[in-house]
């Protein structure tokens, strides 16, 4: 049992009032009704440009200015840590461009990650002729892969000057131990952690002064709210930074050296709501201890049905302990395609979820050594109820057992 009232909760959503049910959350989650109406409230009655002194104006440029400023309580962040972008894959990107390191700088970037974690440090070692190494899982599980600080250790050396990996893989549900990866990576004087967040943050709290983090990325699409992405920089981290800005403009925050050009205000806008449905970033709030507990709940039906099931194969942890995993369940049946399992069940059935490799496209060929059509991912929220799951093992135990 949870303290979480599902249907108070699902009443917040107006997706959830039809018939899909959503197991795609990984995906993208639903918005919150007062989300969309926030949009809609900016852009009746302050669509414009902010910065001017009219009456218009001054409602965007405090509306997004509160944005802003929530974006960085989700994070326990200061305002000037904050910057908004299209993605965040955009946002890594343009990153990779505002470090400018030295030809023979070291990077260590994880194998097992999203490719849009991935992607940039390749392209700015083969740019700046910096030196790679990859992060690899050295106790290799054929289904379960992890990144531990001790495999990392072996790697750094006074020459590194970047770390890359994931808070939690999007594939595999895996969490991993943040603040004992940053303490790792700050042995080394100046090195710094850029860490995405993406498939973490719609789960768990985050507060990146506790986890010690130097960069951290978030899509809020992920998080019940619109499409645009947030990214983290410690003022100290910031020190090491160019502005990819105009010349004549201010480089004082992380916004103004790398968002490029004006965008993204009713967007920007609507993020207060969620933060205030959210809650605080801290693992003892009422909210997210909810969530985890509901989040819990879920996965561990789902689990002790794959798991049991002599045809599944589950990847990622076995266990449906909380510490140890998010919701994001992926797995293949012996016998079936993936892809061609799950059109099976979407034809006949309302539940949404997908096949694939999700941009982990290393992760899945290279490690986990499945074809084309990946894995299969169920990927729950705390706004799932036990009867859908509960509906979502029969369909697919009716499927799979002819």
């Amino acid at each position: 049992m949870t303290d979480l009232d599902i249907q108070a909760v699902r009443s917040k959503f107006p997706a959830l009032q039809e018939e899909q049910v959503f197991l795609d959350n990984a995906g993208g989650s639903q918005t919150l009704g007062v989300v969309i109406e926030t949009i809609r409230d900016y852009l009746i009655k302050s669509n414009v440009q902010f910065g001017g002194g009219y009456k218009a104006s001054q409602a965007s440029s405090s509306r997004y200015s509160d944005g802003v400023e929530a974006g960085a309580k989700f994070l326990n962040a200061r305002k000037d840590e904050i910057a908004y972008g299209a993605s965040t894959t955009q946002l890594l990107r343009n990153l990779s461009f505002a470090l400018p390191f030295q030809e023979g700088d070291e990077i260590i970037v994880s194998a097992i990650d999203h490719e849009a974690n991935i992607a940039p440090w390749k392209d700015l070692a083969a740019r700046l002729k910096l030196t790679i190494k990859w992060w690899r899982p050295l106790k290799l599980s054929p289904t379960n892969l992890k990144l531990v600080p001790e495999d990392l250790k072996g790697l750094l050396s006074t020459k590194t000057r970047l770390v890359t990996c994931t808070h939690a893989s999007n594939v595999l549900g895996t969490i991993h131990d943040i603040k004992a990866i940053a303490n790792a990576v700050h042995t080394v004087p100046n090195a710094l952690l850029c860490v995405d967040g993406v498939a973490y943050a719609p789960h768990r709290p985050v507060d990146v002064r506790e986890l010690g983090v130097d960069f951290y990325v978030l899509s809020w699409y992920k998080v019940f709210g619109p499409h645009v992405a947030m990214l983290y920089g410690s003022r100290k981290a910031q020190e090491q930074m160019a502005s990819l800005g105009h010349f004549f403009n201010p480089h004082d925050t992380l916004e103004q050296k790398i968002s490029l050009g004006s965008g993204y205000y009713e967007l920007v806008a609507a993020i207060p709501p969620i933060v205030a449905y959210t809650g605080p970033p801290s693992t003892s709030s009422s909210e997210w201890t909810s969530v985890a507990a509901q989040e819990s709940l879920l996965q561990s039906k789902l689990l002790t049905y794959l798991n049991a099931h002599p045809q599944i194969t589950v990847y990622g942890e076995a266990s449906a302990d909380a510490h140890l995993r998010l919701p994001v369940v992926s797995f293949q049946v012996g016998g079936w395609d993936s892809r061609e399992l799950v059109e099976t069940l979407e034809r006949t059935t309302p539940y949404g979820f997908r096949w694939g490799a999700f941009y982990s496209n290393t992760l899945v060929r290279e490690y986990l050594k499945l074809g084309a059509d990946g894995v299969v991912r169920v990927s729950m929220a705390h706004y799932n109820t036990v009867e859908e799951i509960e509906g979502f093992i029969e369909a697919i135990d009716k499927v799979i057992s002819k």
